[in-house]
Formats: structure tokens, sequence, C-alpha cells
């Protein structure tokens, strides 16, 4: 086995009048794949490490679906494959981090030579003070079957609206999901691309990218709206 290298950054900044939320990251720099590929790193560190916790693949021991928020998620980010865990999902991903060694996704093996995290406590919540900006880096998948069908009878200002709204419903169940204090109200502002078709379990779906301006203050790297587990809805900031 060849020797890794690993480097690791914790910090626990202070943030005030927001909450906070532990944040780890994991990126394997030396390794390439495809956007679409994120599933398959799902499928793998879920079965390689299925004791472990249902955290990493969503589903319990007698094969039940754990609902809620995924806090563990695989992204491909500009080709760099990527773990962010949130909360219980944080301190998972900090236990396994040096016991990842290699990939293997659907017979095909990559040695991990390099393997970078971060751990924080990153700022969650309302922002009462200022507003700020983040783009989706990965599609952005807000319709259900129900939904797209409503989506599809309406015209360009009434889907703007429709899709504002899930936006800010799916910012509102990430929050209450971290426990941040979601009294005040969320302000939003959305703006996106024209939708392309993207496969979802072999299913068509609509999938959006562009960016929004919120007084939401969403940690780097989460995803919002559907299968977030597997890299869909990835926000970043656009703040300096």
């Amino acid at each position: 086995m060849p020797s890794q290298r690993a480097s690791t950054i914790f910090s626990e900044p202070t943030v005030a009048g927001l909450g906070q939320v532990p944040l780890t990251t994991i990126t394997l720099p030396e390794i390439t794949l495809r956007t679409r590929d994120a599933h398959k790193l799902r499928g793998y560190f879920g079965e390689l490490f299925r004791e472990h916790s249902p955290l990493l693949h969503n589903h319990y021991a007698d094969g039940t679906f754990r609902q809620g928020y995924p806090l563990v998620q695989y992204k491909v980010l500009g080709g760099t494959p990527t773990l962010v865990g949130l909360g219980e999902g944080a301190a998972l991903l900090v236990e396994l981090f040096l016991r990842i060694r290699e990939l293997d996704l659907e017979g095909r093996r990559y040695p991990v030579l390099a393997k970078h995290i971060t751990h924080e406590q990153a700022a969650v919540g309302v922002d009462a003070g200022a507003l700020h900006s983040y783009r989706f880096e990965t599609l952005w998948l807000p319709l259900n079957q129900e939904n797209h069908r409503e989506y599809q009878e309406l015209g360009p200002a009434e889907r703007q609206q429709q899709l504002n709204r899930i936006l800010n419903n799916n910012i509102l169940a990430f929050l209450k999901r971290v426990e941040a204090d979601t009294t005040a109200r969320v302000l939003l502002q959305l703006r996106l691309t024209a939708p392309v078709v993207t496969l979802f379990k072999n299913q068509p779906m609509l999938g959006f990218g562009g960016e929004f301006v919120t007084n939401a203050v969403l940690p780097a790297g989460v995803g919002l709206g559907k299968s977030v587990a597997r890299g869909f809805g990835t926000v970043v900031s656009n703040n300096p």
C-alpha cells in the first residue's frame, strides 16, 4: 500500500448572534471523478462502514430507511471527491478519516494517496444584520412528482414564485435539523438558470443551477433540496 499524505485543520471560530454546528469536510485531491459519480461514493462508503452508523447510508440494520436531512453527504466538487458531515455526522467523519485508504467504485480501484480534512464549528442561522450570497455548485432538485405537475402548469412568474417558496422551505428544514433558531423570517431572492433534465435513480428530473441571496447563514458545502446525500443541491458562498 502506497504511503498516504494527510492534512488536518481544526478550528473553532466564534460568530456573534448565530448558532454553530460541527462541520467536517474530507477531500481526496489526487482523485478525479465526474459530478455524477457522487452516488458511487455514497454506495462505497455506505457499504464499507455499514456496521458503523446508519448516518453513512441512511438505512437501519433492519433495512428501513432513515428519514430526515442527511448528516453525511457525498459529493464531487470541481472533480474532487468530497465528504461533508454535520452534527453527529461531523464527528463520525473525523473518526473514520484515517480508515479511508482507497476507493472501489464499481470495480475500479483508486488508491488514496492524499486526503485532507477540516473540522470546524460553522456559523448557522438567520442573520439579523446582513444578506449573504450563495450559488448552487451542483444541480438543485426542488421538484417531486406532485409539485412537478404543478410547475408544468404555471407561467414563468408563478414558476419563479413556486421555486422561491420551495427553496425557502429547504433552508428552513435544514436550519431546523441543525437546531438553529428559526424564529426570524428567512428572506430570499432567487435567480436560476434554465432547467436541465438529469437522471435520478434512472428517472428524469429537472435540475437547476443559479444563485440566491438570503439572510440565512449556511455552512459551505451543505446540500439543499432532494438527494443531497448524493451530492445534489450543494451550495457555496459568493461572498468574498
